[in-house]
């Protein structure tokens, strides 16, 4: 039992050394970013092309996530391993492009292969190593710095600490980049629109509200049995009141006809306009879908009349209906 507590101890010790030690690596990665960096990023806001991520191994993979990065954030990118470049792939990148080669040691000889052709080409390459020295730093337009002074792995052989730090410079790039582009909520939604997000910024009230047949709605001077007819037949829980041009002038909710049954017992001979909600809340379709949920939550309440410019009604919206859509 007590050596039990004692590897727990040590296990969470080594797991507190290893965040540790992969911390103070980024702190120390970014004391020395200065005028390379820059030029990097200089390099990619004047690519008319795409950024192409290269690397084998662990950088790779990284790789993948950095060229991920860039696309979702306004910077046109996608990975090509580098042994596959160097058998056929090499012919997807161009002179507009840019490469961004990653390797720890800056000796990879996939890399180091494609690099007279990148040259002969006139791609511009920037080069992410441990390594100032090696060929492909000395190759590089612009060479990133990503040296750490140990893996995190207690063997010294994983790449750990490394590979953290070359993830976080792509990050680095990829949101200097956005800044300097004005890369906004919008943009990055139009890039996720599978995405919660993307649902939030990019669906319209007109996407998603009930039209036609399926808007419940009387004329002024109906009964409120009329009324109630509506709401039943169209199953939202209200019904519109609307003058003879079409024009909102209020709702009636299953809420409004219990609080009336209450209150006079006998509802055969009552109008709606004597008990309708009058200057209903309205909504445009050209607004968006989260700006209706904020009055739904605000109001306290299930349903919204959607309306033109000139305050006809165009169309119903419910709860339910934004939950369906994902925005809730």
């Amino acid at each position: 039992m007590i050596a039990h507590a004692s590897t727990n101890e040590s296990t969470l010790k080594l797991a507190q050394t290893v965040l540790t030690q992969e911390a103070q690596s980024l702190l120390d990665m970014s004391s020395r970013l200065g005028e390379e960096f820059l030029q990097a990023v200089k390099i990619l806001l004047d690519c008319k092309g795409r950024v192409v991520v290269s690397g084998v191994g662990k950088s790779g993979h990284i790789g993948r996530k950095i060229a991920a990065t860039l696309a979702s954030t306004g910077t046109p990118a996608f990975f090509v391993h580098a042994a596959e470049a160097a058998h056929g792939d090499l012919g997807m990148i161009t002179k507009d492009d840019v490469v961004l080669a990653i390797s720890n040691s800056g000796t990879t000889s996939e890399l180091l292969t494609i690099i007279p052709v990148l040259k002969r080409e006139g791609t511009p390459l920037i080069a992410m190593t441990s390594a100032p020295e090696s060929a492909l730093a000395q190759h590089a337009d612009v060479h990133l710095d990503i040296g750490v002074r140990q893996e995190a792995c207690p063997l010294g052989l994983a790449p750990t600490t490394s590979t953290t730090a070359t993830l976080a410079m792509g990050d680095a790039l990829a949101v200097a980049c956005l800044d300097a582009k004005g890369f906004k909520p919008e943009d990055f939604a139009r890039s996720h629109p599978g995405g919660a997000l993307g649902r939030r910024l990019l669906i319209h009230v007109g996407d998603i509200m009930r039209t036609g047949d399926a808007i419940p709605k009387v004329t002024v001077g109906v009964t409120v049995l009329d009324a109630v007819r509506e709401i039943t037949r169209k199953r939202i829980g209200m019904t519109s009141v609307v003058d003879t041009e079409n024009r909102v002038v209020g709702i009636f909710t299953e809420g409004d006809l219990r609080r009336l049954i209450e209150r006079v017992g006998d509802i055969r001979e009552v109008k709606i306009d004597d008990v309708m909600t009058k200057s209903p809340r309205v909504i445009a379709q050209t607004a968006l879908a989260t700006e209706a949920a904020h009055i739904l939550n605000q109001a306290l309440c299930n349903q919204l009349l959607v309306v033109d410019e000139v305050g006809c009604l165009i169309g119903a919206l419910h709860i339910q209906d934004l939950m369906t859509a994902k925005v809730l």
